[in-house]
Parts: structure tokens; C-alpha cells; sequence
């Protein structure tokens, strides 16, 4: 069992920027990839970006890039997501996610294995 907890959402105005913190606890060393996903109501959980916990590769979603970095401390068993020039579009429940088999970062959310309670990230126009 791997246990996700997810913190720094907020209310923050476009332009604006917000970095989301995810501590793993329990067997963390079996999270190949961690991945950042976020639902806006009415809407399907999409993938926003994801990193290879052991060599650091990373990927983003098209509409993110340039935008948003992910990064990890591994003595911390903690993923960020540092975001900048935050969009009204943007707002959403973010949630981090742990995928256990494979080391190839996949979109599809469906391939992860444990999630966060997720955090609310609100950006006003």
C-alpha cells in the first residue's frame, strides 16, 4: 500500500502562481512513476504531468507545458508541481497518483494504482 497526501491548492488569480506538494508514505519503493491528474466538474480526470521516480524523466500534458514543472525530492518521498501563469481554465481538483508497474509515464489514469484525497486549485479570472 502506498499512502498519497496532497497539499497547496488554493485560490489564486490568473497569472498567478501555486506549487502542489505530494508525500508518499508506506511501500514507496515500489512507485515506479507518480503523476499529476486533475477533474474539473463534468469533466473526465485528465493527465497533466508525470516523472520515472528513479531517473527523473518527465512529461507534460500539451495544454501545461512551459507552464508547469514537475519535480521530485526522493529523500522526501514527495513529487511537486510547481504552476505558473495559472489560467481560470485551469482550476480544478488536482490529485497525484502512484503507478506501480512499468516505468513508462502513461496518461491514461486508469494505469495508476493509488491516489491522493486530491486538492482544490481555483484560479479567478
Amino acid at each position: 500500500q502506498v499512502q498519497l497526501v496532497e497539499s497547496g491548492g488554493g485560490l489564486v488569480q490568473s497569472g498567478g502562481s501555486l506549487r502542489l506538494s505530494c508525500a508518499a508514505s508506506g511501500r514507496t519503493f515500489s512507485s515506479n512513476v507518480m503523476g499529476w491528474f486533475r477533474q474539473a466538474p463534468g469533466k473526465e480526470r485528465e493527465f497533466v504531468a508525470g516523472i520515472n521516480w528513479s531517473v527523473g524523466i518527465t512529461d507534460y500534458a500539451d495544454f501545461v507545458k512551459g507552464r508547469f514543472t514537475i519535480s521530485r525530492d526522493n529523500a522526501e518521498n514527495t513529487v511537486y508541481l510547481q504552476m505558473n501563469s495559472l489560467k481560470p481554465e485551469d482550476t480544478a481538483v488536482y490529485y497525484c497518483a502512484v503507478k506501480t508497474l512499468g516505468r513508462m509515464i502513461r496518461v491514461d489514469y486508469r494505469s495508476y494504482d493509488y491516489w491522493g484525497q486530491g486538492t482544490q486549485v481555483t484560479v479567478s479570472p
